[in-house]
């Protein structure tokens, strides 16, 4: 496509990461948004991102002596906004919200907007990213949804492209709606006239994950949604799922991964005139993630053995980074010289963060072979269980000094040291419940070796033994299983854990350096344009905003 003739697109998120220094945005989806935003201004692409600003971001966590977690707030530091001499408002609770909005001034090379109320009265609904109850969720999402579609009409802004990513922002298709049928359109036409503009990205491949609200309360919250009740439930049901929305309103819709999409279309497979779902597979920023030395080690005019050696000295480097990071946080006093694995994620159940430490006599026996875990992440703040993992860790790090370690409070820096200098990164979800997962992506391109089930992206870039490991069984799935069953699955992906890593993934690294280190090219070859945003945006235009 010739890049006069690319679409111009409004891309819209409930959160943005784009640098550790503006922290409203939680974990993956919004690391994802950022790093579109990176690639569509390094490619010149016309993509204007639209988010809220939090005014106190996400939390911070520690984890208190006797494991208890605790959740911290600071307020945003504003210094990378300019704001904006636009006006414009949205009706929320039967209250006029006056809006005001700032574009970012580093960090991207494209555009993006955040939006917040201009009153302190009204604050309440940016103050914190995913805090509150329904009430709160609809209104943020009524300043991101319909604030989004009157934001660029103050400024003047017609897109080609309206790309809700996940369901957050359907309600900007709903004011698309309305400004419709004010026009004097009828509802059948402003539908089609809605859905040729819209495309939807779904991620979570859990039903009770997609969001949902009672009509009633939807009425009561909003009078700009411009639809009567039936309206409502004949788009998004009742309650009205914002991710079924969200495929009725759009012309195409895409999972995040070639697996996920298969998940995504069976799951929604009895929605109605729902958009058909592609799968377009995530990416990573390269220019953000993957360290300059690991770029120049591999240059193609070096010979192998050059290659190699640098290859292998600028991962020690990273690792010895890291390992006095975790000495100067923590007072662990791991070695360069042993295994490193690293796990760090949003710390959900089914991520089983905490598998590898649930049969201690095995976990010993690995760790007096010279395995080393440091692990990172943070649980949301309503998440019981999720805390209870984090303090499980934390448990464990205690018991093993020196062989185990936790690093609170994950955010963007802390991610590019983990996944820069461990030696492994592993990755044990419940499949196939992580839609994508591209934290795997940013070790992969650093030579960091990939240990992980065959769930999200690694099923695309697995060679076993050749860019990483499999562990579990393929066949595995936990929809619709009995707590039993789901435990049967636990314990046979634990087994394989334990055994891979016994038998394959320590002796490789102890007994066979030459092997190991082809292992880390191979792995940086497959990921550095094939799971890099730049290669995502790209497929974007071509499969998902091409009209036809």
């Amino acid at each position: 496509m010739d890049q006069s003739e690319r679409p111009k697109v409004a891309y819209y998120c409930m959160e943005f990461g784009v640098a550790a220094e503006l922290p409203v945005y939680s974990g993956g989806l919004g690391i994802l948004a950022g790093d579109v935003m990176k690639s569509a201004g390094d490619l010149r692409l016309p993509v204007t991102g639209i988010g809220l600003f939090w005014d106190e971001g996400y939390c911070r966590q520690h984890v208190r002596p006797d494991g208890q977690v605790e959740d911290r707030y600071v307020r945003t530091a504003r210094d990378a906004l300019e704001p904006l001499e636009v006006q414009f408002a949205v009706t929320v609770a039967g209250r006029e919200v006056a809006c005001r909005a700032y574009r970012l001034r580093r960090h991207v090379r494209s555009t993006l907007y955040f939006i917040e109320p201009a009153a302190e009265a009204d604050r309440w609904i940016t103050r914190r990213l995913y805090g509150g109850g329904h009430e709160d969720r609809i209104a943020q999402e009524l300043l991101l949804g319909v604030g989004g579609v009157r934001l660029l009409r103050a400024l003047g802004v017609e897109p080609d492209v309206y790309h809700f990513n996940e369901g957050h922002a359907v309600f900007a298709g709903l004011e698309l709606l309305r400004e419709r049928r004010a026009g004097g359109h009828s509802l059948a036409d402003a539908l089609a006239w809605v859905r040729e503009r819209v495309v939807f990205t779904t991620h979570t491949p859990v039903l009770a994950g997609n969001e949902a609200h009672a009509i009633d309360l939807l009425t009561r919250m909003s009078a700009d949604l411009g639809c009567s009740t039936d309206e409502l439930t004949a788009i998004g049901g009742s309650p009205f799922n914002m991710t079924v929305a969200g495929l009725r309103l759009s012309r195409r819709a895409n999972a995040v991964a070639q697996l996920h999409g298969e998940t995504a279309r069976s799951m929604w497979r009895e929605v109605e005139a729902a958009a058909p779902i592609i799968a377009v597979t995530n990416g990573v920023h390269v220019g953000t993630w993957q360290d300059p030395r690991v770029r120049a080690a591999v240059v193609a005019d070096k010979s192998p053995e050059r290659r190699r050696a640098d290859l292998w000295r600028a991962h020690q480097q990273m690792k010895r980074e890291l390992i006095a990071v975790i000495a100067e946080r923590t007072g662990a006093q791991m070695s360069a010289d042993r295994l490193l694995v690293g796990f760090a994620r949003r710390a959900a159940t089914y991520k089983r963060a905490d598998l590898v430490l649930t049969d201690e006599a095995r976990l010993s026996a690995l760790l007096e072979r010279g395995l080393q875990l440091v692990f990172a992440g943070k649980a949301h703040p309503a998440d019981t269980d999720g805390k209870a993992v984090v303090a499980r860790i934390h448990e464990a790090a205690r018991r093993f000094p020196g062989q185990i370690a936790y690093l609170e409070n994950y955010d963007i820096e802390l991610g590019a040291l983990l996944t820069r200098g461990c030696d492994v990164w592993l990755n044990n979800p419940r499949r196939p419940k992580e839609a994508s997962g591209t934290s795997g992506m940013k070790a992969a391109m650093n030579g960091v070796l990939n240990l992980s089930v065959l769930d999200g992206w690694w099923p695309e870039g697995c060679r076993h033994g050749e860019t990483g490991w499999v562990i579990g069984d393929s066949a595995n799935g936990t929809v619709n299983l009995t707590a039993a069953e789901i435990d049967a699955i636990d314990a046979r992906d634990r087994d394989s854990l334990y055994r891979v890593l016994g038998d394959e993934v320590l002796p490789r690294y102890q007994g066979d350096r030459e092997a190991w280190i082809a292992m880390m090219e191979h792995s940086v070859a497959m990921a550095s344009w094939r799971f890099s945003s730049d290669r995502m945006v790209e497929d974007y235009f071509e499969r998902l905003y091409s009209p036809g």
